[in-house]
């Protein structure tokens, strides 16, 4: 038995202790004193909170942190990314992944939605950190053909995806409408379907996407196209959704498909504004929040990121009012949970024991009139003490295992991109 008791910390305004057990939330009380293997005591100045689910990254572009900024999208794709992409090895992606892992772990981060090559090294870089993931089968295309090591990749990791740990979880990451031909989307949504697994791709990022698949699909949206596939459904996380019609946000509304929104990336790109106001307040659209990756934004904190989406609803909408604290804080972290089937996202008895612990004796919390508040719109990542993944301690005290080991590996791994 597996077992972490956490002495007097702040829950609900109150002081308590907890009993996580097995890798769950045992009991939570005013006083426990019983056993455990490890005692982490909160000194009545630790917050216990929910940690965040980052619903949409490219882990491993740590490693292209300002390697080209300041473009246009297509430009910054097809002229920059695309091509130093093609330079990584598996070693490459292993160390940026655990780059990325660090800094989100820093930052409060328990789980991340990815969606890169070299499933193998993504995969080791979790197992060996503790933390969760759902790892994304890519789907690209050249010549509308799927790329041979795509697929090859692909039904390797499926076949063996009942032998990961229970912390991954595996994923159809079809890139987006105008990277993967019909006919491959058409079968990601019958296999995943097949397999009941999640899919999850870019749409209605950029006016342009929008406006060439109008042109190309008989005058349909983005959002109808993918509908018209068989792609939308509830185990659907769509990344961006910058342009939307209202027709849009009806379906998907109706098909209970999830939004995942990026301001900092939509913003950097100069992609566009999310209609949070009319798609989630009015439309009643699920939400999670991502990161994007660290070469559009150039951040993985999703303590940034949850600000960010309240303030871009509020002067996208001209609504002081739109993207209140509390529902963006559950954007980030119970609605990224659900977005991926992972029944985690809250503090609660019998569940999973995914935690932060915040400090509350610091000089972006206080004034101290409400927590939710100040984690979105005053705190940065040097308010989080602890973070708890699955009843393991991944950061006590702001101090990670073999942190220095990773950062001198990807430095390297930086350093020989630079001269290929």
């Amino acid at each position: 038995m597996n077992s972490l008791l956490l002495k007097n910390v702040v829950l609900g305004g109150k002081n308590v202790d907890v009993l996580i057990v097995d890798g769950c939330f045992r009991s939570i009380a005013g006083r426990i004193d019983v056993p455990a293997e490890k005692v982490i005591d909160g000194g009545g100045h630790l917050a216990l909170c929910a940690p965040f689910f980052n619903a949409h990254v490219h882990a491993a572009m740590t490693l292209l942190r300002g390697y080209a900024d300041d473009m246009e999208l297509f430009t910054w794709l097809q002229e920059y990314i695309w091509p130093i992409e093609a330079k990584l090895t598996g070693e490459d992606v292993y160390w940026g992944t655990r780059l990325a892992i660090l800094e989100m772990i820093h930052s409060g981060t328990v789980f991340f939605a990815d969606m890169y090559w070299h499933h193998d090294e993504v995969i080791r870089a979790v197992e060996d950190t503790g933390i969760r993931a759902a790892v994304g089968l890519l789907f690209i295309c050249a010549d509308g053909k799927l790329l041979e090591r795509n697929e090859h990749a692909n039904r390797e990791l499926l076949a063996r995806r009942d032998s990961l740990s229970d912390r991954i979880l595996v994923t159809y990451a079809p890139h987006a409408i105008y990277t993967v031909a019909e006919p491959v989307l058409r079968d990601v949504a019958e296999e995943a379907a097949q397999n009941n697994l999640p899919i999850h791709i870019h749409v209605s990022e950029t006016a342009r996407e929008v406006e060439e698949c109008r042109a190309a699909h008989g005058g349909m949206t983005p959002i109808a196209y993918l509908d018209s596939l068989g792609i939308l459904g509830p185990r659907t996380v769509l990344a961006h959704c910058v342009h939307l019609t209202d027709g849009d946000i009806e379906l998907i509304q109706e098909r209970r498909a999830v939004i995942a929104h990026m301001p900092c990336s939509n913003m950097k790109l100069c992609s566009g504004r999310f209609r949070y106001h009319d798609a989630v307040e009015r439309g009643g659209c699920r939400i999670a929040i991502g990161t994007d990756g660290a070469s559009s934004n150039n951040n993985l904190s999703m303590l940034e990121e949850v600000k960010f989406a309240a303030l871009s609803a509020k002067i996208e909408s001209n609504l002081p009012t739109a993207g209140k604290a509390s529902d963006l804080f559950a954007a980030a972290t119970r609605g990224g949970a659900e977005a991926y089937g992972i029944d985690s996202g809250v503090i609660a008895e019998g569940k999973p024991a995914d935690a932060m612990l915040v400090e509350l004796n610091h000089p972006r919390m206080i004034g101290d009139y409400h927590l939710e508040a100040n984690l979105v719109y005053s705190a940065d990542s040097s308010c989080i003490d602890t973070v708890i993944c699955a009843g393991r301690v991944l950061m006590e005290h702001g101090r990670i295992d073999g942190e220095n080991e990773v950062l001198d590996a990807a430095r390297r791994c930086c350093r020989r991109l630079a001269r290929a």
